[in-house]
């Protein structure tokens, strides 16, 4: 997985769990195939920051780490890993 700075992304998340099932980055839509982990870091951050949740998905293209920042609303990609789709 490599670590990229946080780069604003669409994402359509599933209306009862949250869960995102499509991504909109540079202008492409992506499908998630599957979610692979959930971490909630509601703790980890001071009030001030707000909470967030990480997510990592799978899609036809590469895996994602995908980050929600609660208190903004807003979706993040933080990581990225096209290597393991093309092995």
């Amino acid at each position: 997985m490599i670590r990229v700075e946080p780069v604003n992304v669409q994402v359509r998340a599933d209306w009862f769990d949250g869960r995102p099932r499509e991504i909109t980055w540079n202008a492409r839509r992506l499908r998630v195939t599957e979610v692979v982990g959930v971490r909630d870091e509601t703790s980890a951050f001071p009030v001030v920051v707000g909470p967030r949740t990480i997510f990592e998905v799978q899609t036809s293209v590469a895996r994602f780490t995908l980050s929600y920042r609660h208190r903004t609303r807003r979706w993040s990609i933080e990581g990225l890993d096209e290597a393991r789709h093309a092995a």
